[in-house]
């Protein structure tokens, strides 16, 4: 697989992990800034919305990256570009380690969850969609936006979190290649149905988030 470290952006480096941004996220950054405008009374408050979901994938592979760290393995670099974030980590070959690697990404959407229904309610009921509509439906439109990432993460497709988790339960059962075998058939029947539904919906977004599953299939040391 081409590394879509190039032509990223070094951003900073935070507990021994390297940040990267992909040039092509400054473009999408701009299309759907401007797409997500017409919510709001101004463009500033889209563009904080698509900052939030950077914020949020961050967050999540930061998960990634210091879990696998806490268990011994290696994780050092952090890609960000438009369809999510790769965390290039590579926990010790045990399904224990390989697991907690991989959970606690979607871990970190659960527990923003709380924390931003927590916040729409609040501000639902200080009355902020008549005084502060803007405001509201930023929080409204951050908390879907975790929902979706978590939602869209635990398919149980390889290489997506949600397949790599199952892979991860399946080896202690089955044994590393055996749990690889099962989980590569079963990602492969999804990302086929994932493009069934693309081309059904003729949707482009669907069809984006089909390319890294197959780019990355059976499965490389990153975590989506």
């Amino acid at each position: 697989m081409p590394s879509i470290r190039q032509g990223s952006i070094h951003l900073f480096r935070f507990a021994g992990v390297d940040l990267f941004l992909h040039w092509s996220w400054f473009v999408v950054a701009l299309f759907e800034i401007e797409r997500w405008k017409s919510r709001y009374t101004s463009i500033a408050w889209s563009a904080l919305e698509y900052l939030a979901l950077f914020s949020i994938v961050l967050m999540h592979e930061f998960g990634h990256a210091l879990a696998c760290r806490q268990v011994g393995g290696t994780a050092d670099q952090i890609v960000l570009w438009p369809l999510g974030g790769v965390a290039y980590v590579n926990p010790p070959q045990r399904p224990g380690a390989t697991l907690w690697s991989i959970a606690a990404g979607p871990l970190v959407n659960v527990a923003l969850l709380p924390l931003l229904i927590a916040a729409v309610a609040m501000s639902r009921s200080m009355g902020w969609v008549h005084t502060m509509p803007d405001a509201y439906l930023l929080l409204r439109a951050v908390m879907w936006i975790n929902v979706s990432l978590l939602a869209f993460n635990l398919l149980p497709i390889y290489p997506l979190d949600g397949g790599q988790i199952l892979r991860s339960l399946l080896w202690f059962v089955l044994g590393r290649a055996r749990s690889l075998m099962v989980a590569t058939v079963l990602g492969l029947l999804g990302i086929v149905g994932f493009i069934g539904i693309a081309l059904w919906a003729r949707s482009f977004w669907f069809a984006a988030l089909s390319a890294p599953m197959l780019t990355n299939f059976p499965g490389t040391p990153w975590l989506p």
